[in-house]
């Protein structure tokens, strides 16, 4: 009996740490829906979901080193060099729009996995290379523009942050990214490798795993996204600036991290990621309306973050506990 009712007591607090992002966003919606009278109206929610989308494409790329049990901090300065660099070259250069984006993004991928490669290569620490690349985009982004925005940008790249039918183009781009990678996660032999790496980097080595491509692999994806999302936000303002995704590196971590996605890696997956991305957005939104300011958002974006690692730590103090007591 003693063992059985301990045995459902960890189950329970297992069940709530792996549905605590639903709970807390079920909790916010109800919060601000009675705080709010504008927040449930139809062109409320379909904004929450616009301002969510941008923020979900670069979260489910950083997703991918963090299951390797890295970090990108490079994604917020990507978004903006790459905003820019798409906008000059269809401003600045008559680049047609097709192929200037598809130049941004294999741009975003080389970087990305240029990171990887350092890390890989250097056995630097992935906070460590991505701090300075970080530090080394958003000075290359401000060198590029003088440190003014580009504007004047055609309607056929603009149209990426338009609405066809009242539905967001950033919305339905996010769901074909997430299709995608979906997939690549669950059904290729990448996916199960890179579970293998963030799990024990050793033990995926000696299995045969190609460790260090699959590394590379997954900071190539998290600067492809990066880029992706420059695009969108510069297609959304119609205008690329310079200082555009200062700290979105910190809220797109707080989204996978929230929506069960362990810093330590090997765990997590994109369903959790859009849902702590959809949880962001909609707490900024919600902040707004409330008329908070700017500056204190960005004081509990912060606690958020700190409350998403400790979610993090807690839930793995509790699956090592539930472990023990099975294998007891």
């Amino acid at each position: 009996m003693g063992i059985d009712s301990t045995h459902r007591r960890f189950s329970w607090k297992g069940a709530l740490a792996r549905h605590s992002s639903a709970l807390i966003f079920l909790f916010l919606f109800a919060c601000f829906s009675l705080l709010s009278g504008r927040f449930l109206r139809i062109g409320n929610v379909v904004n929450i979901l616009e301002q969510s989308s941008l923020l979900a494409v670069v979260a489910i790329g950083i997703t991918f080193p963090i299951i390797t049990g890295g970090i990108d901090l490079s994604v917020g300065s990507l978004v903006a060099l790459c905003g820019a660099l798409a906008a000059g070259l269809v401003t600045g250069h008559a680049v047609p729009v097709p192929l200037a984006i598809a130049m941004v993004l294999a741009l975003g991928a080389l970087l990305g996995g240029i990171n990887g490669f350092i890390i890989v290569a250097g056995r630097f620490q992935p906070f460590v290379v991505t701090l300075a690349t970080m530090a080394i985009t958003r000075g290359a982004t401000l060198v590029y523009t003088q440190g003014r925005p580009i504007s004047g940008i055609p309607a056929s790249f603009t149209f990426l942050g338009d609405r066809v039918a009242g539905i967001p183009v950033s919305l339905l781009i996010l769901l074909i990214i997430l299709i995608l990678f979906q997939g690549l996660l669950r059904f290729t032999p990448f996916g199960a490798h890179l579970y293998a790496l963030g799990g024990n980097e050793e033990t995926a080595r000696l299995a045969g795993i190609s460790v260090h491509w699959i590394k590379i692999g997954a900071y190539s994806i998290s600067g492809g996204m990066a880029a992706l999302g420059g695009i969108i936000l510069t297609a959304r303002l119609w205008s690329a600036q310079p200082q555009a995704a200062v700290g979105l590196e910190l809220q797109t971590i707080a989204a996978a991290v929230l929506g069960g996605v362990s810093l330590a890696g090997g765990s997590g997956g994109l369903a959790g990621t859009l849902l702590g991305a959809l949880l962001m957005g909609t707490l900024a939104n919600g902040l707004n309306l409330l008329g908070i300011s700017s500056y204190l958002q960005q004081v509990i974006i912060g606690a958020i973050f700190i409350a998403a690692v400790m979610l993090d730590l807690w839930t793995k103090e509790r699956h090592g506990e539930s472990s023990q007591g099975a294998l007891s």
